[in-house]
């Protein structure tokens, strides 16, 4: 699999266009110290009030942030929010000058009232009516025109008027003309608007909406993304599942999905604009699909960490995906693995690794893993996933999931680094880890360790580790189920 951390880092950012509704976005944060006398709400003590960009310029600032030199078209009104919008446009080096005014309807804005982190109310302003005609051929007639034409366009619905079906056919059509990838996130239920675009992202609940049914195992998800490619012939199509994650259906007919990258969940409001901006951005550089949507997922997964809408730099998914101390989880990317070790490598750390299923964590395991730890500078412990422990273990086993042993075994700190591997061996982890030093316990003296000849023929070590007695946790089940009769 390609290494996400070099696409990350050395990928050149491609020339992109957002077209679609601008929004607004309006925060009064307080605190709510007593509950109105004259109707049953709170009060909120006003103690800050910021603007910022929402939509279709939330996109587009996401975009720039990753490095993109992005211009922005649609339609605002001929009013001080229209030109704080494009003032805040461009603060952020955003080419705005394409959006248009409209005196007959209102910028769109939407006012939230938040205190101690917690979304009390919104207020929308909005007009949804589709723009008039006249500007439709004007948005379109500037898609491709002028200086820098875009390498990769983002469509950015917010069923505001903006994308009417016939400027959507206009530039879906002329992005296939010329080669240029048509990224679509869609609202509303018509989907047929966005037919012939290189790809659509809707969310689970428009997915459902689109197919007539509930997604919620693989297989309906699956029949849904053939649905959506086929049925819109798209080139690809994209489900975000929020906390399923992501799938998609490529071009060749190759599912793939993703689990959710957020650590802890704040605000989701704009994850989906960080989703698409970060698509577009790797897929324009020339990033695989499956590969632009993995770095997707992790850009929103740190959105989500904050409240409001956010622009994700590339340090930042970088410092996620590299993992470790000042660089974000501890729990890695299997993809990113052999770029976060050779990182720590090239500063001249000593990198130990281990596995194991470390399913019910005890003193033993604790006191191995620190051994492990005193042998390098940076250690790194491939976790088998539950699959692979059922395979070893059989069935009732492990007794817990994968999800929970990763974020105990994080919690160590003696551990640096946790990655999830499938196999039934560690033989492949171990070669993209490319380890000084490979520890095992000595139970494995006989058995034979795996991974120990590509080690050893790098320069490398095999370290056998001493075991403490009477922990182990076939021990620990047993013992419980012992009590549980008594």
């Amino acid at each position: 699999m390609p290494d996400l951390a070099a696409i990350v880092r050395d990928s050149k950012a491609p020339r992109a266009l957002v077209i679609g509704d601008a929004i607004l976005d309006r925060y009064v944060e307080g605190e709510v110290e007593r509950i109105n006398p004259e109707a049953p709400v709170p009060v909120v003590h006003a103690r800050r009030d910021r603007s910022g960009l929402g939509g279709a310029a939330n996109v587009a600032r996401n975009l720039q942030v990753l490095g993109c030199e992005t211009r922005l078209l649609g339609v605002v009104g001929a009013d001080e929010d229209g030109a704080l919008l494009r003032s805040l446009c461009e603060q952020e080096g955003i080419r705005a000058g394409g959006l248009l005014a409209d005196p007959g309807r209102p910028t769109t804005k939407k006012t939230r009232v938040i205190s101690q982190g917690h979304h009390l109310l919104r207020v929308d302003w909005e007009e949804v009516s589709p723009i008039p005609e006249a500007l439709e051929r004007e948005i379109a007639g500037l898609a491709f025109t002028g200086p820098g034409s875009p390498q990769v366009v983002v469509l950015s619905d917010y069923a505001k008027g903006v994308l009417t079906p016939g400027l959507l056919r206009e530039v879906i059509e002329e992005g296939a003309r010329r080669g240029v990838p048509v990224l679509v996130d869609p609202k509303g239920r018509d989907f047929r608007r966005y037919a012939g675009a290189f790809l659509a992202t809707p969310n689970r609940g428009e997915a459902e909406a689109f197919c007539g049914t509930r997604l919620r195992a693989e297989p309906e998800i699956r029949e849904a993304l053939r649905s959506l490619r086929d049925g819109l012939s798209l080139r690809a199509a994209v489900i975000t599942l929020g906390a399923g994650g992501i799938a998609w259906l490529d071009e060749r007919g190759e599912f793939g999905s993703v689990r959710p990258e957020a650590r802890e969940v704040f605000d989701v409001t704009g994850a989906g604009d960080t989703v698409i901006a970060a698509l577009a951005c790797f897929l324009g550089a020339g990033a695989p699909l499956g590969e632009a949507l993995r770095i997707a997922n992790v850009a929103a997964g740190i959105k989500v960490g904050r409240v409001g809408t956010a622009a994700i730099r590339r340090e930042e998914i970088l410092g996620r995906l590299l993992g470790g101390p000042g660089g974000g989880s501890k729990v890695l990317e299997r993809s990113a693995v052999r770029a976060w070790a050779a990182h720590r490598r090239a500063a001249g750390k000593r990198i130990v690794f281990t596995n194991g299923c470390f399913d019910l964590l005890h003193r033993g395991h604790v006191e191995y893993l620190r051994f492990c730890r005193s042998h390098g500078d940076v250690l790194i412990v491939g976790l088998n996933t539950d699959r692979s422990v059922r395979a070893l273990k059989g069935e009732g086993r492990p007794v817990n999931r994968e999800a929970d042993r990763v974020e105990v075994l994080a919690a160590l700190e003696a551990v640096d680094g946790v990655v999830l591997f499938d196999e039934d061996t560690p033989d492949a982890i171990v070669r993209e880890v490319e380890p000084d030093v490979l520890v095992k316990g000595e139970d494995w003296r006989e058995k034979g360790v795996v991974g120990r000849e590509f080690v050893e023929a790098r320069g490398g070590k095999v370290v056998l580790a001493p075991l403490v007695k009477g922990y182990s946790t076939t021990s620990l089940l047993d013992r419980a189920a012992e009590k549980a009769r008594d």
